[in-house]
């Protein structure tokens, strides 16, 4: 229940409150809640873990006619959450560990790869291997 449904009227009918903005609006909030970032806190031999996310979201909304005169609007939003790492208590001490990400790692490596064979093949002049 993230977004209410897309709602389609007749010509001439008063859109009113077809699209419930109200609902999208307490979806949204429901789903932005502190838990969403800050897991529950665990506790073992003394130390306390708190994990932590990144959220990220975005939100639209819109309406429209058809050629034949019909009108609908409607809106939604998404959200996406990865591990950011944990928050961990000992001794009174508090100290972050940042969580590891491999997926986003071999992204970045790839990336600078394909930059850095960007840049060596306009050093060596494309094909033929000329060098300017």
């Amino acid at each position: 229940m993230l977004s209410p449904p897309v709602t389609q009227t007749q010509p001439g009918k008063d859109m009113g409150a077809a699209m419930d903005v109200h609902d999208l609006v307490t979806a949204t909030r429901d789903a932005l809640t502190v838990r969403r970032v800050f897991g529950e806190a665990l506790e073992r031999d003394g130390v306390t873990v708190i994990p932590a996310a990144v959220l990220r979201g975005g939100v639209g909304g819109g309406g429209g006619q058809d050629e034949q005169g019909q009108r609908g609007e409607g809106g939604g939003f998404g959200l996406v959450a990865r591990p950011a790492g944990a928050y961990v208590i000992r001794d009174g001490a508090v100290t972050w560990h940042p969580a590891f990400d491999l997926n986003r790692t071999i992204g970045l490596a790839a990336a600078v790869a394909v930059a850095w064979l960007f840049t060596v093949g306009r050093r060596s002049g494309g094909p033929g291997g000329q060098t300017r």
